[in-house]
């Protein structure tokens, strides 16, 4: 992936050169070589510390949050996955379109940098140390849905399977059996919010779970509150999820977040799609669960 390094900081340059832009958002190596972390550039001369490789993994536009209220232009560099998160927070209007410049890259998958540091640090490796990371291989949008330019080539979905084949499993268990497999999941939860804090659907400036007057979930680590979190999380992106799996891949403890969101991704499809979030961007797009129509399904009633 040189050659796709020399490509986005010749392009930092020239959008940073000619004022395009006030800064930009990209990835630069971290103490490790198995880690690229977000990259602030506001000069020329810091563009030579921008990278792309294959432990690009962040979705940056998560961090499009940290400027909404100011004025700045931002360049951002965008995978499929970040892409689709640019559209989620100009629909919710959380952050303007005429803000940004986006460098498109197609993203040819990325390794996980936790398997990595295990195969580095001399103990037992996970076995897909070397192969692409658990989120990209379920990955069928690789290649940016919107951008002013486009670097690289296009690329393959890199998915392996059946895109619900896990969703299935869990929809063909017995009532008993989804319980006792989701109260084990969520009693693991330590209730730490690294997947809310990493979402880029998880976009309220004043969320539910910080209300104190009313209180509308517990602040204890249980079951009960637990699965209240999680179920309540996992409604408020229904139809918004933008499949970068940031969420599971952020979790300390390893709960398989996506499992819950793919779940309402395929029925969010099967009720009001054919739909899938974020794939383009329309002026005055909404979600399905954020409108009503009269011909909105309602044999749950």
């Amino acid at each position: 992936m040189k050659e796709l390094t020399s490509q986005v900081r010749e392009v930092a340059k020239r959008l940073l050169a000619n004022q395009k832009v006030d800064l930009i958002l990209g990835w630069e190596k971290g103490a490790q070589p198995f880690r690229s972390n977000l990259a602030v550039i506001r000069s020329t001369e810091e563009a030579d510390r921008l990278v792309f490789d294959e432990f690009c993994i962040n979705n940056l536009s998560t961090y499009l949050l940290d400027y909404r209220d100011g004025h700045e232009k931002i360049g951002i560099f965008v995978k499929g996955c970040d892409s689709r998160g640019v559209v989620r927070l100009i629909e919710d209007n959380q952050f303007a379109r005429e803000r940004l410049y986006i460098i498109g890259i197609p993203c040819p998958g990325m390794k996980d940098p936790v398997a990595a540091a295990w195969a580095d640090s001399g103990l037992a490796g996970k076995p897909d140390s070397e192969g692409l990371a658990a989120k990209c291989r379920q990955c069928v949008h690789p290649n940016p849905v919107v951008f002013d330019e486009l670097l690289g080539s296009e690329q393959a979905p890199h998915l392996e399977g059946e895109r619900f084949a896990d969703v299935k499993r869990i929809e063909a268990m017995t009532s008993a059996e989804r319980y006792e497999f989701f109260a084990e999941m969520f009693s693991r939860c330590i209730r730490c919010y690294a997947c809310r804090q990493i979402c880029v659907a998880c976009n309220c400036r004043k969320c539910i779970f910080d209300e104190t007057r009313p209180q509308w979930v517990g602040r204890e680590v249980n079951l009960a509150d637990n699965w209240m979190y999680h179920v309540v999380r996992a409604m408020h992106i229904a139809g918004r999820c933008v499949e970068c799996g940031e969420c599971e891949r952020a979790c300390p403890v390893g709960l398989p977040l996506m499992l819950l969101n793919r779940k309402l991704i395929k029925d969010v499809n099967e009720l009001f799609g054919p739909y899938e979030a974020s794939l383009k961007l329309e002026e005055g797009a909404k979600p399905p669960l954020s409108v009503y129509r009269p011909d909105d399904p309602d044999n749950f009633l």
